[in-house]
């Protein structure tokens, strides 16, 4: 099983459109979310994946096991999904120093929210930081896409 370790943040500019190598469109929801443990289902360019997240003993870091399922299989799972659907528009933007941001575009309930994530080998290790990043919302559980399902960025105060 993987550790993932990510930094999350929030985005000031459209630059990293410009910036970025390719995008993708996404589609997915949450078989369960509960605190710190995620059963999610994506369905990406017309593939299929499972993903379950969990905590791990330290910090940032947390379990995750991922596995591409058919894309038949992915729409039925769909149907046990809870409430709440993420869709939004991914690029990859590849940075000098080998770090690849993926930023979001939300659609949706939760449209006009962007967030860029860098995935890292270490919660210490350094990396540059693009032009388009304005502030880190790290361990903020506002912004993870489980939380945003249930509890939409347009209906935020």
């Amino acid at each position: 099983m993987a550790i993932e370790i990510e930094r999350k943040f929030l985005v000031n500019s459209t630059g990293y459109r410009q910036m970025a190598a390719s995008k993708s469109q996404i589609r997915q929801g949450y078989i369960c979310r509960e605190s710190g443990r995620t059963v999610r289902i994506r369905i990406r360019d017309g593939r299929g994946f499972l993903t379950i997240k969990g905590p791990s003993p330290n910090g940032m870091a947390r379990f995750e096991f991922e596995k591409e399922i058919s894309l038949s299989d992915a729409e039925q799972l769909f149907e046990l999904c809870q409430p709440g659907v993420i869709d939004k528009t991914r690029y990859l933007v590849n940075m000098p120093d080998g770090h690849v941001f993926e930023v979001d575009e939300f659609y949706g309930e939760n449209i006009g929210l962007v967030i860029a994530e860098v995935e890292l080998s270490s919660e210490d290790e350094p990396f540059e930081i693009p032009p388009f990043i304005d502030r880190e919302v790290t361990g903020d559980r506002r912004y993870y896409n489980s939380h945003l399902t249930a509890n939409p960025f347009t209906t935020w105060s």
